[in-house]
C-alpha cells in the first residue's frame, strides 16, 4: 500500500496523478474503456486543486492513455495502434458472380443456437436495448388508435414517419421532400428495391471489397455479377482504383457502405465521398449507399449522406433502424426521387406494404426525441466496448495478427497471422459455444481466408471477454499444429 500523492515530493503533483492513472492501467483496476473520474472527484479524493487534475488528464490525453470526449469525460484507451491495420486487397482482375449461400447460411444458424455468444453478427443496438422504451411508446399508439394501428398501412410507408426521416436531413443541409421517402421491411428491402431500379440480371455491380455479405447474397438471388474494388480499414475505396474500374469495366451500378463501412469500419472523408460522386455522376453510374450506420458514429459529427454531392439524382440512400434500435421491427427506407414511382412499384409486388404499428412507433420514438438520446448513449456503451475488447485481443490474439480501429459501427475487422483460416476456426468455435462471421463470406472471390468480423456490439461482461480469450487460444493452436 502506497499514497496516491505526496504533496511534499520533488515530482509535480499533476505528473503524480498522470503516474497513479497508468499505474491503475498497469494492474488492470482500471480498464480499457473505463470512465475516469470526474475533475472535481478526483480532486476531492486526492485533496489536489482541479486544474492539477485537468493538466494530468490533458497530459495522458497528450500520451494517448485516455481520450476525452464532449459532454461526457476521460475514458481509458486500449493501444490499437500497437497492432497494424489489416492490409488492403488487390483489385478483381474481371467481374465474377457470387456463390456463396452455404457458408452464410451456416453462419445464420449458429448466430440463433442456444448459448452462443454471437459475436458473429452485427447487432449494435443490443449492447444497448431501446425495447422498454419503444414498448411504452407502443402501448400508447395501439391505445389512442385502436385498430387503426392494425390494418395495412400505405405502400409507401406511414406519412408522419417519413416526414420525421425526410425533416431530420436537414440537420445536414440537405432538403428532402417526404414523397422521395419510401419505408421498407429494413435496410435489406430497400437494397433489394434500389438494385432493380437500376440494374437487370447479368449486370456488373461494383462493392467494396470486403463487403456486407448480404449485398453478395443479394446480388446472387438476382443473377448479376459483382466487381469487387478493394478499401482499406482507414478511408475506405480508393478512387484511382475506382475510376479505373469504371474505364476498363461495363460497371452499372455501385453499392457502396461509404460512410462508416461494414465490416471495416472505415470513416471515408466527405471530400473523399464528394469526388466519389462525381466520379459516378460523370459515367451516369447510380451510387446505392448503404447508410445503415452512419448514425453510430464515433467522431465529432455524423457523416454526410452522399445525396448532398448529386447533381443528378443518381444517388440512392438506403437505411434503417434495425442497427440503431429495433431490429425485429424490420423498419427501413430509400430515399431518391428520380427512381421513386419505379421503387413503388417494386415495393408494392414485394411485400405491398411495412408494418403499420411499427412505423407508428418508431415515428414517435422519433418525434419525441427518445430515438436521438437512445443513439447517443449506444454510441458510448459502443466506443467503450470497442476500447475493451480491442485490448482483450492485444492481449489474447496471436503475435502478427491485425486489426482494424473502427471509426463507427459495432465490429472489428480481424486479419489473423498465416496458419490460421477462419472459415475452419468458425467451426472450431461452434465447440466453445462462440461464433465469429469467417472472412470468405465477405468475397464473392472466396478472399480474406485469414481474416474476421467480430463484434463488440453486445453488452460486455466476463463471458464476452472469455470467448476473445478463447478465439485466441484457438487461433493460436490453428498456428502451431
Amino acid at each position: 500500500m502506497a499514497v496516491a500523492i505526496r504533496k511534499n515530493s520533488e515530482v509535480f503533483l499533476y505528473q503524480q496523478v498522470v503516474t497513479l492513472i497508468q499505474n491503475m492501467k498497469k494492474e488492470e483496476t482500471l480498464r480499457p474503456g473505463d470512465k475516469l473520474p470526474s475533475l472535481r472527484n478526483l480532486s476531492q479524493k486526492l485533496d489536489i486543486s482541479i486544474p492539477t487534475v485537468k493538466q494530468a488528464y490533458v497530459e495522458l490525453e497528450r500520451l494517448d492513455v485516455v481520450t476525452a470526449r464532449p459532454k461526457s469525460g476521460y475514458y481509458l484507451k486500449a493501444q490499437i495502434l500497437r497492432m497494424d491495420k489489416p492490409k488492403k486487397c488487390k483489385p478483381a482482375i474481371k467481374p465474377i458472380s457470387v456463390a456463396c449461400r452455404s457458408l452464410i447460411e451456416q453462419v445464420y444458424e449458429v448466430v440463433h443456437a442456444p448459448d452462443i455468444i454471437p459475436l458473429g453478427i452485427a447487432n449494435p443496438s443490443f449492447a444497448h436495448p431501446s425495447d422498454k422504451t419503444l414498448g411504452r411508446i407502443m402501448r400508447r399508439v395501439i391505445s389512442q388508435s385502436g385498430a387503426k394501428a392494425n390494418t395495412y398501412g400505405a405502400v409507401d410507408g406511414y406519412p408522419p414517419l417519413k416526414r420525421q426521416i425526410a425533416y431530420r436531413h436537414l440537420d445536414y443541409g440537405l432538403h428532402i421532400e417526404p414523397a422521395s421517402v419510401l419505408i421498407t421491411n429494413g435496410a435489406q428491402e430497400a437494397l433489394a428495391i434500389a438494385l432493380q431500379c437500376v440494374a437487370k440480371a447479368g449486370d456488373v455491380i461494383a462493392i467494396e471489397s470486403p463487403t456486407y455479405f448480404g449485398l453478395m447474397e443479394l446480388i446472387e438471388s438476382l443473377d448479376m455479377m459483382v466487381l469487387e474494388l478493394p478499401a482499406c480499414s482507414e478511408e475506405g475505396l480508393c478512387m484511382d482504383d475506382l475510376q479505373q474500374a469504371i474505364e476498363q469495366h461495363p460497371i452499372k451500378a455501385c453499392i457502396f457502405a461509404s460512410a462508416i463501412n461494414n465490416p471495416l469500419g472505415s470513416f471515408m472523408p466527405d471530400s473523399k465521398r464528394k469526388k466519389m460522386v462525381e466520379i459516378l455522376e460523370s459515367a451516369d453510374i447510380p451510387l446505392i449507399e448503404d447508410d445503415v450506420y452512419s448514425d453510430l458514429y464515433f467522431a465529432h459529427s455524423r457523416p454526410i449522406p452522399a445525396q448532398a454531392w448529386s447533381k443528378k439524382d443518381l444517388v440512392l440512400t438506403c437505411g434503417s433502424f434495425s442497427k440503431t434500435a429495433a431490429p425485429s421491427y424490420r423498419v427501413g427506407w430509400l430515399i431518391n426521387e428520380r427512381y421513386q414511382n419505379k421503387a413503388r412499384l417494386l415495393k408494392r409486388a414485394l411485400s405491398c406494404s411495412s408494418s403499420l404499428l411499427n412505423q407508428w412507433t418508431l415515428s414517435e420514438f422519433v418525434r419525441n426525441g427518445e430515438y436521438d438520446r437512445n443513439v447517443s448513449q449506444l454510441r458510448k456503451v459502443l466506443r467503450c466496448n470497442k476500447e475493451r475488447m480491442a485490448a482483450v485481443i492485444l492481449k489474447e490474439f496471436p503475435e502478427g495478427t491485425r486489426i482494424s480501429d473502427p471509426q463507427g459501427g459495432a465490429v472489428f475487422w480481424v486479419e489473423f497471422p498465416v496458419g490460421v483460416d477462419t472459415t475452419e476456426l468458425f467451426h472450431q468455435l461452434i465447440e466453445f459455444n462462440v461464433s465469429i462471421a469467417p472472412g470468405a463470406i465477405f468475397s464473392a472471390a472466396n478472399k480474406f481466408r485469414r481474416c474476421a468480423r467480430i463484434s463488440f456490439g453486445l453488452p460486455w461482461n466476463a463471458d464476452v471477454e472469455n470467448a476473445i480469450a478463447i478465439i485466441g487460444k484457438v487461433s493460436k493452436q490453428q498456428i502451431h499444429k
